[in-house]
């Protein structure tokens, strides 16, 4: 594919609300459900960090299981009457943020050529999408599985010119992660920061083109 707009998504964080699994099960999960969540999100990307450090390489749905093993443990939470399989299924398909299908149908009707570069395996990327109702808004879905480490290891990052044509240079960059912003950054890429929440600068290593509290704003600063 060769375009002279790309526009590239992390998935999840970004596109894809990584408590929304929790969420829907809070319920059964209990009055921790909030806080099982952001361990087992911390959790899980400390392990692929870990093992992209280590060398010891599995893939991300493997360390979205071990993560949710270990939250589910540290808060007590029992995974008795099918509840860690729920779980795992609404990760599996997970919800969009809410200003992210508007945006990206926007940037599409303008012209702008789209793609994913996540942590996530090719089958955690093709259920989110499908479930999301976005199977032709991508031009490319890219997994780190095919560098076989995780992201922010600069091979990473190449998969998206290998794919595309696209050199970094031409490509924008959209990340609710700074640690992905960052090696976005790093990599050459034009970087637009999602900062959903308040929160002091991180990486002040790595340059942007800006910084946005919400996927709405996005269209406008890439002058659709």
């Amino acid at each position: 594919m060769q375009t002279k707009r790309l526009v590239v998504f992390d998935a999840y964080g970004t596109l894809f609300d990584v408590h929304a699994a929790a969420a829907i099960h809070a319920d059964r999960v209990g009055p921790d459900f909030a806080r099982m969540s952001a361990s087992w999100r911390q959790k899980q990307l400390e392990y692929s960090w870990t093992r992209s450090l280590m060398r010891r390489h599995a893939d991300f749905w493997t360390c979205t299981q071990e993560a949710l093993d270990w939250a589910m443990a540290l808060y007590g939470i029992s995974p008795a009457n099918g509840l860690r399989g729920d779980l795992l299924a609404a990760y599996r398909n997970l919800r969009p943020y809410d200003d992210a299908g508007p945006m990206l149908d926007s940037l599409r009707a303008a012209g702008f050529g789209l793609a994913i570069l996540s942590n996530g395996t090719h089958d955690m990327l093709r259920d989110a999408v499908t479930a999301a109702g976005w199977n032709d808004l991508f031009a490319a879905i890219l997994s780190i599985d095919d560098a076989g480490i995780f992201k922010p290891d600069p091979r990473v990052y190449t998969l998206v010119e290998t794919a595309t044509g696209v050199d970094p240079a031409s490509t924008v960059f959209v990340s609710g992660n700074p640690w992905d912003s960052a090696g976005a950054a790093s990599a050459g890429f034009r970087v637009v920061r999602l900062a959903r929440a308040s929160a002091p600068p991180e990486y002040m290593f790595a340059s942007r083109m800006a910084e946005i509290a919400s996927l709405a704003k996005l269209p406008a600063l890439l002058g659709c």
